[in-house]
């Protein structure tokens, strides 16, 4: 498939199952559309924490949830949304997980999500996350 916009790959219908055995762009392809439209430090930032997911999971699944990038193994892990200011990786289970390194920054108050807002110039602890996707992933498989 030709590169092409997240634009173009939504107007073709790739969020919709497809049920005339049309080929659909995979979750893989729109993230990649995602990373290179985004065109600045948000999509570097985001291309290297889908790095870091698969570094950390090799196993891991990637999605297209809600419009957004989203990591899945045995249930969602995190997803990766991208505004204005930050990117931000919430962790479904957030609230369920060791954070000794205290990544998580964003919605502390809820019982079950958390999050880590990503400001451009920030410096990622790549062990601390790697340890917090394998966490999740744990936490995942065990019930």
């Amino acid at each position: 498939m030709p590169q092409a916009g997240l634009g173009a790959l939504l107007a073709s219908g790739a969020e919709s199952r497809d049920d005339t055995g049309m080929d659909q762009p995979s979750p893989s392809e729109l993230i990649d559309a995602r990373i290179a439209d985004l065109g600045d430090w948000r999509g570097k930032m985001l291309s290297r924490l889908r790095a870091l997911v698969k570094e950390a999971d090799p196993d891991v699944v990637e999605e297209w949830k809600w419009r957004t990038p989203a990591w899945s193994h045995n249930g969602l892990i995190c997803t990766g949304e991208t505004y204005k200011s930050v990117v931000k990786m919430t962790f479904a289970k957030g609230a369920s997980l060791p954070d000794p390194s205290r990544l998580f920054n964003s919605s502390l108050d809820g019982n079950v999500r958390r999050a880590i807002d990503i400001r451009e110039g920030d410096k990622l602890d790549e062990k601390a996350l790697k340890v917090l996707f394998r966490a999740a992933v744990a936490l995942n498989t065990s019930h």
